[in-house]
């Protein structure tokens, strides 16, 4: 009898211990799984200023599926590329365009005040929102953006470096997919197309 009780505890430590080892893996695993299937990080809440001098929120682009677009109005070359083709890209979709929401949001806030954001978006697509703000206001919706800009020294003052994506994002905020300027145009707006049907 007391031979069989030596084995008998060390095999009830055992498997009490494997059921606490499996439980923990259980518990360690679910949380990981859940969130590769869950939202993606990439967009949130912000504040900021219309081309039109009101106050912007987030909240205002939801609703409808909308694009995200990182820029200033000096740009020379990338932003005034990605807003001719957002431009051509809405009158291509056609109505379904009056389905989407775009905004054009500043990198350079001590430059892009509303009303120069108003004349410089006045050569595209009246739909596209300009968005500017104070610096701790543009450095949020950055972060929330996950996008990368910085201030770079020219001969003339300044320029800007910035993340280039076109962020496509569902009606109710969260992150659907990306685009960007070098994209054909045929592969864009079949993103935005599915966008609209899907956001």
């Amino acid at each position: 009898m007391a031979f069989n009780r030596s084995i008998l505890v060390p095999l009830a430590v055992f498997l009490v211990g494997l059921g606490v080892l499996l439980a923990t893996a259980l518990f360690i695993f679910q949380p990981t799984q859940q969130q590769s299937a869950g939202r993606v990080p990439i967009g949130g809440p912000f504040r900021l200023t219309s081309h039109e001098g009101k106050p912007f929120t987030d909240a205002d682009l939801k609703g409808k599926p909308f694009v995200v677009f990182f820029g200033f109005t000096h740009c020379p070359e990338v932003c005034p590329t990605t807003l001719y083709d957002l431009t051509q890209d809405l009158v291509a979709l056609g109505p379904d365009a009056d389905r989407l929401r775009v905004a054009f949001i500043t990198v350079d806030p001590a430059q892009d005040t509303p009303e120069l954001m108003k004349t410089y978006l006045s050569s595209f697509d009246p739909r596209i929102v300009g968005l500017t703000g104070t610096d701790e206001e543009i450095a949020a919706v950055a972060k929330e953006y996950r996008i990368y800009y910085r201030k770079v020294p020219t001969d003339s003052g300044y320029t800007m470096d910035h993340t280039a994506t076109i962020f496509l994002m569902d009606s109710k905020g969260d992150f659907y997919g990306t685009s960007n300027f070098q994209e054909t145009q045929d592969v864009r707006r079949a993103k935005l197309r599915q966008l609209v049907k899907n956001g």
